[in-house]
């Protein structure tokens, strides 16, 4: 019997990269599996320095054309394909090397976007599974739009017909989702056309395979009914995906994800901050590592802040900083920069986890990426959800009405969320017992998950058991 081997292939942008690290670092700490992480060459030399590789944890990087880095605007048709013919490549080539050196790969996993990583799978005769980044209940309502919901929800969505009152049942959901809770881009006004067929791809794959196994980043207490609700797919709880050091405390050394793709500021500066102020006191502002706010949007944040006059750390991105069509660079500084820095501390990066577990957290206000929304369900932290785009309308919507959590902001009719809609909402949530005591029930039933004899440990197990007949060797 030889060693487990798992290829993991990850979509090389940062919400792709954590989770499967962790993954990866899950798999080697349980069977003592060895795992090659397969992605580009720009996102390899991102991470390669900043994470202490554990033992059985490789990289195969290729380039996909775009070794400088990769932004939301290449990923388009031309880049896809590329993607594909030079990543199928690579697996192939690794795939066989590996056999012929006698220590054959067992399995191949990826993250979703990657829809043609099974079809190779099949060619080389291993068993896959999709790693799905996003809730489960994401991928029920993809689902469902693909198999005989899109005429119903474009019909309502449409910018003629958009009814705010109009909610939507999806089968087997315990939710009705308005147009606003859905996944943006199966919204008739979604701006972005060039994703959903990407998607539409991914859920054609899927529907040729016979009970295909999605590992979802989620956990059973979490979303219960949705892991559930398509019978002919077998949706597998094992997450929260997230460094040992802040969810079951097994490896105090992992406190990092190591996928992030931007340079962190100098630690001991912003975590001596925090650690100088009282607990349940400080606001966190994050809106992931894509995000470009416009600049009233970025001017009415800095409002509501000055207005609520609590001390806060907010992170602005280099991406904020240098998005496209922004004006002259005297122009991007926001004008009360000073008067923000005299209450609170701006930086471009930051250890989120780190930040989160800090006693002195209050309040994160996040644009409910689902690994910020699992970040703060396990470090018990209130929200204010500030949804964008993607899964984050329907990751705002379980969190202010299923798992009661947080507050969700309300944008005017120019899509701006104002300095005293941010205000009413950090009132809300750091005035209110009730969220904070949910926040931290939820932080318990997530590590409660991942411990030994949790649910997302024997699940996973139960699928290793699955893939290799039972049978390992560490």
């Amino acid at each position: 019997m030889s060693q487990h081997r798992f290829i993991m292939v990850t979509f090389p942008t940062q919400g792709h990269l954590n989770p499967s690290l962790q993954l990866a670092k899950r798999l080697i700490h349980i069977i003592g599996a060895r795992v090659t992480i397969v992605t580009s060459l720009s996102a390899h030399l991102r991470i390669g320095n900043s994470i202490s590789t554990p033992s059985g944890l490789t990289f195969a990087p290729f380039s996909d054309g775009y070794d400088e880095g990769l932004r939301f605007a290449d990923v388009t048709q031309d880049y896809m394909s590329e993607l594909k013919r030079r990543g199928k490549q690579a697996i192939k080539d690794l795939v066989e090397s590996s056999a012929s050196e006698g220590h054959p790969y067992t399995c191949i996993l990826c993250t979703l976007l990657l829809p043609w990583v099974a079809e190779l799978a099949r060619e080389l005769h291993l068993p896959t599974a999709l790693l799905w980044i996003q809730p489960a209940t994401v991928f029920d309502i993809y689902y469902y739009y693909f198999n005989g919901y899109k005429d119903l929800i474009n019909i309502n969505t449409t910018a003629a017909n958009s009814d705010p009152s109009y909610a939507v049942e999806i089968p087997g959901l315990p939710l009705a989702l308005k147009s606003r809770d859905l996944p943006s881009f199966i919204v008739a006004t979604n701006p972005y056309r060039g994703a959903l067929p990407l998607f539409e791809e991914q859920f054609e794959k899927l529907g040729q395979e016979s009970r295909p196994i999605i590992l979802v980043n989620t956990f059973d207490a979490l979303e219960p009914e949705a892991l559930k609700a398509i019978d002919k797919y077998n949706l597998i709880g094992i997450g929260p995906l997230m460094p040992s050091a802040f969810l079951d405390g097994k490896d105090p050394s992992d406190k990092s994800f190591g996928g992030d793709l931007f340079q962190k500021s100098k630690d001991s500066a912003y975590l001596e901050w925090l650690n100088s102020k009282p607990d349940e006191f400080i606001v966190y502002v994050a809106f992931g590592s894509v995000a470009v706010l416009s600049k009233i949007q970025m001017e009415e944040i800095a409002k509501g802040l000055l207005n609520f006059g609590r001390p806060f750390l907010w992170v602005i991105t280099e991406n904020q900083n240098s998005g496209e069509g922004k004006e002259e660079k005297e122009d991007e500084e926001l004008s009360c920069r000073e008067e923000l820095e005299e209450l609170g501390m701006i930086v471009p990066w930051c250890s989120q986890v780190e930040v989160l577990s800090n006693p002195s957290l209050g309040c994160f206000v996040t644009h409910c990426g689902w690994n910020s929304s699992l970040e703060s369900l396990v470090s018990g932290v209130p929200v204010v959800a500030y949804p964008l785009w993607t899964d984050q309308g329907t990751n705002a919507k379980m969190i202010e009405d299923m798992w009661k959590t947080g507050v969700r902001v309300a944008p005017n009719a120019e899509g701006v969320v104002v300095g005293e809609e941010l205000k009413r909402c950090l009132d809300l949530v750091m005035g209110s017992e009730e969220l904070r005591s949910n926040a931290k029930k939820w932080k318990e039933l997530a590590r409660e998950a991942v411990s030994e004899g949790g649910s997302s440990d024997n699940n996973l197990r139960a699928f290793l058991d699955d893939v290799g007949g039972g049978c390992y060797l560490a």
